[in-house]
């Protein structure tokens, strides 16, 4: 039944790429999906397939059921691009001035929208119910996942499986981490209220740099004195801002970090001790300060039994030595919302090959893949709807 399954999805392989590179040619920004979404709503109901639109936002349902009674399960793929400007010399580089897909998601929805259409063709041999999640805004916290869910679409799903190809991967070979696998992610903004005046009269001040600068050294000792050196955690500042003159005492500062952990305990330890830091530095300076705090996506973590069940399977498909124990990173993914939600897992298919161009890392102005990890993609997909589902 697989290997039917497998060469239907071969024989529209030109589709999938299509589907792809229309993506990458038309790509927008999180929470602005709005033709993507409508794209992906089209394709589906050509295959047959119910749709429901508008889930949580710019999400898109596709519900399969199969000719008989059993169990439900959900893929996932993601579909929201980057404000970055594609700088590829290729036939389906971006359209959309300073945004691009950098990150896989139009392969990701284009192989789903692959599994979907042969699913749809052999809808009587399943035993079960498929939901496709097409998410919006994976990218932007606080991310579609966590509003799709509160719309439904894992409502009477008992598995959820997503995949996420890798440019850190070669082709052919299939990451996965049991547990723990990838990091909650916050991210704060401070605002240092001070008293701005001449750079020759300091004393009639109150500096926002200074206070800030002593901030920012004391949020460097959060991790390595506050937190236990057997946990896991990253404190990161990207953003100091103030000032418009070399002779002017800035009044107001601005810092923006991000924090990233896997244990709950930790998470919020590091969330209170910047507070400290924050309001024991100001009052000490006499200056006010404003903190705006997000809790963002919270830890990826894969189910032990689900983590097992791709094992087996891709030893199967392509042999022990294509399964990849990976280790944990401090990289986030809102897939982890529908993770804690059900068991499943999120698996990390290899997209590189020995062209250079494939070697661009996430997020990158370069970033592509071997279109091949489609097929790599959808092949994974169709066989975990198999073991389901027959």
């Amino acid at each position: 039944m697989l290997e039917k399954w497998v060469q239907e999805l071969k024989d529209g392989e030109q589709d999938l790429i299509a589907w792809r590179r229309h993506l990458h040619q038309h790509p927008e920004l999180s929470f602005e999906e709005t033709n993507t979404s409508a794209f992906i709503a089209d394709q589906l109901r050509s295959f047959g397939i119910e749709v429901r639109t508008n889930v949580g936002g710019n999400g898109v349902l596709g519900f399969l059921e199969g000719g008989q009674p059993g169990r439900t399960i959900a893929f996932r793929a993601d579909f929201d691009a980057l404000p970055i400007q594609d700088e590829k010399d290729v036939p389906y580089k971006s359209t959309v001035p300073g945004v691009m897909h950098a990150c896989g998601h139009d392969g990701h929805t284009a192989a789903l929208l692959g599994v979907a259409r042969v699913l749809s063709h052999n809808r009587e041999t399943l035993k079960g119910k498929l939901v496709f999640i097409f998410q919006h805004a994976e990218e932007k916290p606080p991310g579609g996942a966590k509003f799709m869910i509160e719309d439904g679409c894992l409502d009477g799903v008992e598995a959820v499986y997503g995949i996420h190809l890798a440019s850190e991967i070669p082709l052919g070979k299939i990451g996965l981490k049991s547990g723990p696998a990838m990091a909650a992610v916050d991210a704060f903004t401070i605002q240092i209220n001070g008293k701005g005046g001449h750079g020759a009269r300091p004393h009639q001040t109150v500096d926002s740099i200074v206070i800030g600068s002593q901030i920012v050294n004391g949020l460097q000792q959060v991790v390595s004195r506050r937190v236990d050196p057997i946990e896991s955690a990253v404190l990161t500042i990207g953003v100091f801002q103030a000032g418009t003159a070399f002779n002017v005492i800035a009044d107001k500062a601005k810092i923006e970090g991000t924090v990233r952990t896997f244990n709950k305990e930790v998470r919020k330890e590091v969330e209170n001790e910047i507070r400290s830091i924050v309001k024991g530095l100001t009052e000490a300076y006499h200056a006010g300060y404003e903190i705006d705090y997000l809790n963002g996506y919270p830890s990826l973590v894969n189910a032990e039994a689900e983590t097992e069940r791709v094992r087996e399977l891709v030893g199967r498909l392509y042999g022990a030595d294509a399964f990849l124990d990976l280790k944990p990173v401090m990289g986030a993914e809102d897939f982890a919302y529908y993770l804690e939600k059900r068991p499943g897992a999120f698996i990390h298919v290899g997209a590189r090959n020995e062209d250079e161009r494939t070697h661009y890392a996430h997020h990158h102005p370069h970033f592509d893949f071997d279109e091949r990890a489609l097929l790599v993609s959808g092949h994974i997909f169709l066989a975990l709807a198999l073991e389901y589902l027959q």
